[in-house]
């Protein structure tokens, strides 16, 4: 009878003593996917690009997608609506691009290709003389924390306009968290955008061509639930004529816009 006791307390000083190993045993991590698939879709007030709208400052409904390999690289496409009449006959544009993203320690990288498409463009019956419009640009660029940096050189005549390939452009950017108030982050831009050949531009007003165009950008994003709810300024230091005669679609505006990702 004593040695049943014993033998029983020693099963159970064994079984108490393998508790903590039973407890302190986590689960493995969880694979990481060879790729990723995702999608975005916004509702903006105007579209801006480089500071210049595209819809002759009416609404833009945009959307892409985007695929992307653990190794680092990547392939996406992105569309918005935009004015036929500043486009010669097109009201679409799609984007496609490539390229790879890496880190070394705190630094990122980014190195690709991104080609303009606008199908339509160059309607001969609409707009006699027109051209067909597209672009191809190489670009790089490199983060560290908030900060990024980025530079794009078209190595096709730019948006076809006759004898402007190799011009470019470089922009800095800078994305802050507001940890007082989470979800909220404020975004910052400045750009430079070089012209050459028939890309350069002249301003309402008059004046010789200019071959450089600078634009900035000041605002917030908020994410509510998974919506992000975006409110910036944008301006350039450009009057350019849409066409519709004397609207500038070039001066500093407000754009709103919501968007999600999925």
């Amino acid at each position: 009878m004593t040695r049943t006791v014993q033998n029983l307390g020693l099963a159970v000083l064994l079984a108490a003593a393998s508790l903590p190993t039973l407890a302190q045993t986590t689960p493995a991590p969880a694979p990481e996917p060879d790729y990723t698939f995702t999608g975005n879709a916004g509702l903006f007030s105007d579209y801006r690009f480089r500071g210049i709208s595209q819809t002759d400052r009416r609404p833009a409904f945009q959307g892409g997608f985007d695929f992307t390999h653990k190794s680092g690289f990547y392939l996406g496409n992105w569309n918005s609506n935009i004015d036929s009449s500043l486009y010669t006959g097109a009201n679409l544009e799609m984007d496609f691009y490539g390229g790879y993203k890496g880190a070394v320690g705190d630094f990122s990288y980014d190195v690709g290709a991104l080609y303009y498409y606008y199908n339509g463009s160059g309607n001969q019956a609409l707009y006699p003389g027109s051209f067909k419009i597209d672009n191809t640009e190489l670009y790089i660029g490199a983060g560290w924390g908030p900060f990024s940096v980025k530079y794009s050189h078209a190595i096709s005549d730019f948006f076809g306009a006759p004898d402007s390939k190799n011009s470019y452009y470089v922009d800095g950017s800078v994305s802050y968290p507001l940890a007082q108030m989470p979800g909220l982050t404020l975004v910052g831009h400045v750009g430079y955008q070089g012209l050459k050949g028939g890309a350069q531009v002249v301003e309402i007003g008059g004046g010789g061509p200019k071959s450089s165009i600078t634009d900035w950008k000041l605002g917030a994003v908020y994410d509510l639930s998974g919506w992000q709810l975006g409110a910036s300024y944008i301006g350039t230091n450009r009057d350019l004529q849409g066409p519709v005669a004397g609207r500038n679609i070039s001066s500093d505006t407000l754009v709103v816009s919501v968007g999600k990702s999925f």
